[in-house]
């Protein structure tokens, strides 16, 4: 296989992002809907409600509230899809996780309490 030169690469470079773009309002519209489901699974009482609780309060932030992925293997197949979406929406984000919903502020507060 021949190399690219430079040029190539950025040609290259230039349609990945290209289709990543023409991805995003799909990777948005999956990501929001995944929060819809999963926030109220956090804000109950149960193993799955914890990991989920805890995956939140990662992508709030990730440095004061470590997530162990495989905690994610304790999830059924719908949340641990749920996560994934809402994680693909989080790669590039437009806003803080928390400020993708209503009252995120208060919300997240209380997952805080719930589970740091």
């Amino acid at each position: 296989m021949a190399q690219m030169n430079g040029y190539q690469r950025w040609q290259a470079d230039l349609a990945r992002i290209a289709a990543e773009e023409a991805e995003r309002p799909a990777i948005r519209a999956a990501g929001m809907e995944a929060l819809q489901r999963l926030l109220p699974v956090a804000q109950r009482d149960t193993g799955q409600s914890r990991i989920v609780g805890r995956f939140l309060l990662s992508l709030y932030n990730g440095n004061a509230f470590p997530f162990c992925l495989t905690d994610l293997r304790g999830l059924d197949t719908q949340l641990w899809e749920d996560c994934l979406a809402l994680l693909r929406l989080d790669r590039r984000p437009e806003v803080e996780i928390h400020q993708y919903v209503q009252d995120g502020e208060h919300i997240w507060s209380a997952l805080k309490h719930a589970w740091a």
